[in-house]
Order: C-alpha cells, then sequence, then structure tokens
C-alpha cells in the first residue's frame, strides 16, 4: 500500500497548478473584449451591441386601432393594373373578331347596292360572315340534290387568290387576303336567293337565265362597291365588276345545272 501512494505521488511531477489554468483561461485573447470577463463580473445592466447575423430587427410597433388594422400591404402597380384590366377587356366576340353590328352593316350593304359602302368597316377582316353564307348556299343546293361543298369551298378559295393578286396590282394602298375573302364572301348572299329559287323550280328555261343574269350582276356589282370604297380607287369599278362576275358566274353554273 505505501508502495502505491508513493508511487502516485511521484506520477507525472510539474509545476502546473490550477489556479493557473484558471488565469490563462480568463486572460484569453484581448483584455478589453467584454466576453473575457469571468463569471458573475458581466453587466447585464448594459444592452449589448452585438447581434447574431440570423437574428431579425424588431418590429415596428402597432400603431392601428381595434379591429381596423393599419394598412400594411399595397399592391404593386402591376398587380392593380392586372386587376383592374378585366372590367376593360372588350368581350370575347369581339376579341375573335365576331361582331354581330358590322356583320348586320355588310350584310345590308350586300342586299342594297345603291347604299354607300363604310370603307372602315368593310376593310375589317372579317370571316364569320363569309363562312355562315358559304355553309347556307351548299346548304340550300343540297336540298336541290347537289352536293357541291367540296367545289363551293374550292372554288372560292380560288376567286379569292385571283382577286388579291389582281387588286394589289390595281389598288395603291394593298389590300390583305383576309379582306378580299371577307368581301366576296358576303357578296355570296344574293347566290343563296338563287339556289333557294333552284329549290322550288328549274332555273334552265328563259326566267331562270334571266335571274341568274341579275343575281350575278348584283353581286359583282356589291363585291365592287365595297373594293373601291375601302381601297379608294375611284373610277375602277367596272375593272373591278368583271372578274368579280366571272367568279359568280361560275357558282350561278353550279346553281343551274
Amino acid at each position: 500500500m505505501s508502495s502505491f501512494d508513493n508511487f502516485n505521488t511521484d506520477f507525472y511531477q510539474s509545476s502546473y497548478s490550477v489556479d493557473d489554468q484558471n488565469q490563462a483561461g480568463y486572460a484569453y485573447g484581448n483584455a478589453e473584449e467584454p466576453y473575457n470577463k469571468p463569471y458573475g463580473q458581466y453587466d447585464y445592466s448594459q444592452p449589448m451591441g452585438y447581434t447574431a447575423p440570423g437574428m431579425m430587427q424588431p418590429q415596428q410597433p402597432y400603431t392601428g386601432q381595434i379591429f381596423q388594422p393599419a394598412q400594411t400591404y399595397s399592391p404593386s402597380p402591376s398587380q392593380s393594373m392586372y386587376s383592374s384590366s378585366f372590367d376593360d377587356e372588350p368581350p370575347l366576340l369581339e376579341e375573335l373578331g365576331i361582331n354581330f353590328d358590322h356583320i348586320w352593316q355588310k350584310t345590308l350593304t350586300v342586299l342594297h347596292p345603291m347604299k354607300v359602302a363604310d370603307g372602315s368597316i368593310m376593310n375589317e377582316t372579317d370571316l364569320a360572315g363569309p363562312m355562315v353564307f358559304c355553309l347556307a348556299f351548299g346548304a340550300t343546293l343540297l336540298l336541290s340534290g347537289k352536293i357541291q361543298f367540296g367545289y363551293v369551298y374550292g372554288i372560292s378559295a380560288i376567286g379569292c387568290l385571283g382577286m388579291y393578286c389582281l387588286l394589289n396590282l390595281m389598288s395603291m394602298t394593298g389590300v390583305s387576303f383576309g379582306c378580299v375573302a371577307s368581301v366576296l364572301g358576303y357578296c355570296l348572299l344574293p347566290m343563296i336567293l338563287l339556289s333557294s329559287f333552284g329549290v322550288i323550280f328549274s332555273l334552265q328555261g328563259m326566267m331562270g337565265i334571266i335571274i341568274t343574269a341579275a343575281i350575278i350582276g348584283w353581286c359583282s356589282f356589291s363585291a365592287s362597291k365595297i373594293f373601291i370604297s375601302a381601297l379608294a380607287m375611284d373610277g375602277q369599278q367596272l375593272l373591278v365588276a368583271y372578274p368579280c362576275a366571272l367568279l359568280y358566274g361560275v357558282f350561278a353554273l353550279i346553281s343551274v345545272f
């Protein structure tokens, strides 16, 4: 037992002391830093000047009234613009290019050949009315036992392409293909009357020839009147009416035979 005590006292003999450790730990670093003070010597009454980077700053004090909170959110100009733009949007039919008022005015212009055409309205690319009139023309031919939908659409496409090239050569301002198709489609309305007459009686007699010639002149005169009004082609109505009469003459041949 005595040998063990001697071994414990003689094991790792050095001059290091615990008091020296405490003094070295408290004196580590800069002596002026507040965090190097021993325990119990901090002044907790003073606010600390250091804030962790992840900590948020304190919020502003609440200034609203009870049940009347202060306005803390104001929409951006883009959000307010989008929220109010729904009230200013045009109707869906107008965005699709379908305006019943303009369709009705164009129809009246075609039915009344002596009426002055409004160039601003006639220059629009409106294909809703022409599609309806082409379907109606094919339907009246179908009532006569003639299934000619393919010929109607094929001749319409070729005729619109030819008139588009011709009018761009004759006019100074030029014209779009949609405008040409719209005008020629609207002026097909009298041809629907001719095919409706063919359902009731035959158009291959003398009376049928007179009615057919009158319908062709009606369609070509209305189309040429609209074209010269929309394209400012004064004095060229007969030059425009001639190719229109050739086009509507083909439709008349389909209705008669």
